[in-house]
C-alpha cells in the first residue's frame, strides 16, 4: 500500500460518491482508481482480491484495507475530528444511524429500483412496470420514514450535515432525473432537503459525470 490513500470504485456508485464526498470534506487527498459496478468489473479476480464479495468502496489509508460505506466514513471522521460528519448529540447520532440503517435495509434497493427502470434497466433486471410500481410504493414509505425522523431539523439528523444526509443525497441525484422526481421529491421535506444538498460545496465537489 502506498501513503497516499487509494479509493477503489467508481463515481456512479452512490456508496462511492459518499465516501468522496466524506474525504473532500476531511480535507483528503487521495488516488482513486476505477472500478465500474456497471461493466461488471467488481466481479472480476483482481477486485475480488479486495473485496470477495465484489462490492465497491474499498478504500486503502493508513496501511491497511477498509471495506463497507460505514467503515470507511466513521474511521475518516474518528481519525480527522474536523469538520465533524458525525453528530455528537447521542440522539441526532442515533437519528443518523437510523436513517443509514434504513437506507441500506431498503432505501437503496427501493429508490434504485424506482430509477432504474428509466436510468439503467438492464442493471435492475429489466424495466418491468409492475416492480417500477412497488419500488415507487417502497420509495416513498422509505422517504416518508426519513422525513418524520428529521422533523423540523434543517438536515436529516440535526442542525449540521451527517453521514445521513451524505448517504441519501446520491440517491436523491438520481430521483431527480427520472420523471419520478416529481412525486418523490415531493415526499415530505424531501425537495427542502435536496435543495440545501445542492448547496453543500463538498457534495457539489463529487457530482458524477453522467455526460
Amino acid at each position: 500500500m502506498t501513503d497516499r490513500p487509494v479509493l477503489y470504485g467508481f463515481d456512479g456508485s452512490t456508496y462511492v460518491r459518499t465516501v468522496r464526498t466524506v474525504l473532500r470534506r476531511k480535507g483528503i487527498d487521495y488516488e482513486q482508481v476505477t472500478v465500474n459496478v456497471l461493466e461488471g468489473e467488481p466481479r472480476q479476480p483482481e477486485h475480488l482480491a479486495r473485496h470477495p464479495f465484489g462490492k465497491v468502496p474499498v478504500l486503502d489509508i493508513d496501511g491497511m484495507r477498509l471495506r463497507e460505506t460505514d467503515a470507511i466514513c466513521r474511521y475518516l471522521d474518528a481519525a480527522h475530528e474536523t469538520p465533524a460528519v458525525i453528530p455528537r448529540d447521542i440522539k441526532d447520532r442515533a437519528r443518523m444511524d437510523e436513517i443509514m440503517s434504513l437506507t441500506h435495509a431498503y432505501g437503496y434497493d427501493a429508490l434504485i429500483g424506482a430509477v432504474g427502470f428509466h436510468l439503467f434497466p438492464d442493471f435492475i433486471g429489466g424495466a418491468d412496470e409492475a416492480k417500477h410500481d412497488a419500488a415507487l410504493e417502497r420509495s416513498r414509505t422509505f422517504l416518508s420514514l426519513v422525513d418524520e425522523i428529521r422533523g423540523e431539523d434543517p438536515w436529516a439528523a440535526g442542525e449540521a450535515v451527517s453521514l445521513a444526509d451524505y448517504y441519501l443525497g446520491p440517491l436523491l441525484l438520481y430521483v431527480s432525473l427520472t420523471p419520478d422526481a416529481g412525486q418523490l421529491l415531493g415526499t415530505g421535506r424531501t425537495a427542502d432537503l435536496w435543495e440545501r444538498l445542492q448547496g453543500d460545496e463538498d457534495f457539489k465537489a463529487t457530482a458524477p459525470d453522467l455526460g
